[in-house]
């Protein structure tokens, strides 16, 4: 078996032998939600993570990447972004052989632990735990069914407007901003992300950082240099705080699902709706941009109670269990 580094930056022909590994195994292992596009695939492998040093390995039924943090606060740890074997070609050693390469450089680079996403219940569990690996927070997957969650929004509508009720609480606007966060509100939001603080993180190694405008425009450049779209909506206040906000992103703009990010409500603002206000305004703004989009998927975490409940009242059903497993090496 070879184990070969993809090029820097990869061919297409590596691109393609990557994209195959992938869409064989989330046809397998998820049946009914959709594989990786091409257009995905490329622009994680052409454009690597802002936090970290990204490493890449190949062959002939399998792949692997790894994150190096290099953020400042979590440069004692990484994340093993991908281990994916062939489902033809799986108990054969070949995910083992890249495990061992991976772990090799973490042990190298001084590395303490590695963390992982990992779908429960499947061969990616069996796998992570033989070689040592925890679940350390439980999450899961959610959907919502875009054209269902239209229609509810209508009837919503008409009901408020038939009430004369207001939509959003007293004293905010909603702000919508395709791409790029603007300069005038980029600290505003990187401020408001502070919040994540207190979001359930289990035993991680991982550290919160701490968000400035720089940083922000990072990750979300990253995501559109991918080939990817973003939009952010926000609920302000009339002295220029964001209250609340929220992201969408399409790993790629044609495909039938987006994710939705971070989604964060000001400790000072929780009580008032505003995660369900921007939830709400995103869902319009996804119907006039992206009118093929089918399911929008977030996770969530199992004791995140208040975003669990955000995200029923919105229709978001579960898919399927995963969790972040973690490697004290």
């Amino acid at each position: 078996m070879t184990i070969t580094p993809l090029s820097v930056p990869p061919t297409d022909g590596e691109v393609d032998h990557w994209w195959a590994v992938l869409a064989a195994a989330r046809t397998a292992d998820r049946p009914g939600t959709p594989p990786p596009s091409r257009t995905e695939v490329a622009g994680a492998l052409r454009v690597p993570s802002v936090r970290g040093r990204s490493l890449y390995w190949a062959t002939e039924d399998a792949v692997a990447s790894l994150v190096l943090f290099t953020d400042g606060a979590n440069d004692h740890t990484a994340f093993l972004d991908e281990l994916t074997v062939r489902p033809d070609a799986r108990r054969r050693g070949v995910g083992a052989a890249l495990w061992e390469r991976a772990r090799a450089e973490l042990l190298a680079d001084g590395r303490t632990s590695v963390a992982t996403e990992v779908d429960l219940g499947g061969p990616g569990q069996e796998f992570a735990e033989s070689v040592g690996f925890e679940n350390v927070l439980p999450m899961a997957w959610y959907v919502q069914d875009v054209r269902e969650a239209r229609w509810a929004q209508g009837v919503q509508a008409a009901r408020v407007a038939k009430e004369g009720a207001a939509p959003t609480a007293p004293g905010y606007e909603l702000r919508c901003w395709p791409g790029l966060v603007p300069d005038a509100w980029a600290r505003a939001v990187a401020v408001a992300h502070g919040a994540m603080e207190d979001a359930p993180s289990g035993e991680l190694d991982q550290r919160i950082q701490t968000w400035t405008p720089e940083r922000l425009h990072a990750a979300h450049r990253k995501i559109l240099d991918r080939g990817g779209a973003l939009t952010t909506v926000a609920a302000v206040t009339p002295d220029g705080e964001v209250a609340a906000y929220t992201e969408l992103v399409l790993t790629d703009p044609a495909g039938p699902r987006a994710l939705q990010y971070d989604t964060v409500v000001v400790p000072a603002h929780r009580g008032h709706g505003l995660g369900r206000a921007v939830k709400l305004r995103m869902l319009a703004e996804a119907a006039t941009r992206h009118p093929d989009l089918r399911t929008i998927a977030t996770s969530v975490a199992d004791d995140n109670a208040p975003m669990l409940a955000v995200n029923a009242a919105l229709g978001y059903r579960r898919e399927r269990g995963v969790g972040y497993f973690q490697l004290q090496l």
